[in-house]
């Protein structure tokens, strides 16, 4: 018969192993290359020497002459909180007592809420890859009389997630937990459970993330990618080696403007390339350039299962969560998800995973992960982007 102590252990022992390899390397390609460590973690910060320049104690003489000073390397601090990841399954307990006399219906059971937890868990996190921290989803651009919201972008909501709408430049969230119910994408307008949305609850310029997750994210690529603020807890005005390459209004692609990046990030900083992400409509831009040369597209196969098509090389991915019309050149080996451990099971005093929800007859089981991601040579990377997507 099965119980819930059984189920407690399958999920510790059977399930804890796939469902980590499913998030760290199927979840996305460029998640794939990036290596993970518990390296430079203390406590719950992230604490990382970051060299640039180059060694100043060098230099040419003569042959009795004064050797040359000694100058040591550059180096400053780079400063991360640990970001806290969760991804919650949840069992009625009708469904338990349903399937307690047979094993496989039980099987059955666990895999559909863990493939549900993987392909949501793999969804958010990709997103958050390129995202700048903040959580952002999109921006709201109206509200219109039947309680439904216009937004600039649908890309990154979909039905299903429970958002928050957060004030913009006070950070008060005027509207939380609302299940999105439908998504309108041609026309950018979205539509949600509970109380009719009004203006005077959320307005043009308020933004939308995932419920409670507000400027708890990883630290993606869109914070990087900028030539002002802060990153790290450095600031780039009195740090400018911390900018990345970047190129606006790109219009058409070509392979000349995609190489004098490469050779511009190559000169300035010895970084190199070696891995591409674009949007969907970037990439069938770069095809059709390449075909237009009568260059032969090559593929190369990449972690996770993926493949690729490749420029001079370098591998090329599209991301459905890359923003339109733009294309990163990373230095992936620059890169380190830097975490606390690997993923656990969230687990009460006595040991158990499977709890039940106080006053509903539910089982909750959470799966938890403290990381975030850094990139330890920000002006190594680069960015293209208003490129006319095809």
């Amino acid at each position: 018969m099965v119980t819930m102590t059984s189920a407690d252990k399958a999920l510790k022992s059977l399930y804890l192993g796939v469902v980590a390899d499913q998030l760290n390397t199927d979840a996305n390609p460029l998640l794939a290359r990036i290596k993970q460590t518990t390296q430079d973690v203390w406590g719950k910060e992230i604490r990382k020497l970051a060299r640039y320049g180059v060694n100043g104690g060098i230099g040419a003489g003569t042959e009795t002459g004064d050797l040359p000073d000694s100058a040591g390397s550059n180096y400053e601090q780079f400063v991360l909180t640990l970001k806290n990841l969760y991804g919650t399954i949840e069992i009625s307990d009708k469904a338990v007592r349903a399937s307690e006399n047979s094993v496989g219906a039980f099987v059955n059971l666990l895999n559909s809420e863990m493939e549900g937890l993987v392909g949501s868990s793999s969804f958010n996190f990709a997103r958050m890859l390129f995202g700048d921290g903040s959580g952002k989803l999109a921006s709201v651009s109206s509200v219109g009389s039947d309680g439904t919201v216009t937004v600039d972008s649908v890309k990154c909501i979909f039905e299903g997630m429970v958002v928050d709408f957060i004030h913009s430049g006070s950070a008060v969230a005027n509207a939380k937990g609302r299940t999105v119910l439908s998504v309108d994408r041609a026309n950018k307008k979205i539509t949600l459970g509970g109380a009719k949305i009004t203006s005077s609850d959320v307005a043009a310029g308020d933004i939308l993330t995932v419920q409670g997750s507000y400027n708890q994210e990883i630290t993606g690529l869109g914070a990087i990618f900028s030539e002002s603020g802060s990153i790290y807890g450095l600031s780039r005005a009195t740090h400018p080696w911390l900018k990345p390459y970047m190129q606006t209004e790109v219009g058409a692609l070509t392979e000349t403007t995609i190489q004098k990046a490469i050779d511009e990030i190559e000169e300035n900083t010895g970084s190199k390339i070696d891995f591409i992400v674009c949007s969907s409509g970037v990439k069938r831009a770069l095809q059709e350039v390449l075909s237009d040369y009568r260059r032969t597209v090559n593929s190369a196969e990449l972690g996770g299962g993926y493949s690729a098509m490749t420029y001079n090389g370098v591998p090329v991915v599209s991301d459905r969560f890359c923003p339109e019309g733009t294309m990163y050149l990373l230095n992936t080996s620059d890169f380190a998800l830097h975490q606390l451990c690997d993923w656990r099971w969230l687990e009460s005093a006595d040991g158990k995973i499977l709890r039940q929800v106080p006053g509903k007859p539910v089982y909750t089981a959470t799966l938890v992960k403290y990381a975030d991601l850094l990139c330890s040579r920000p002006c190594g990377q680069g960015m293209l982007s208003g490129i006319t997507e095809k």
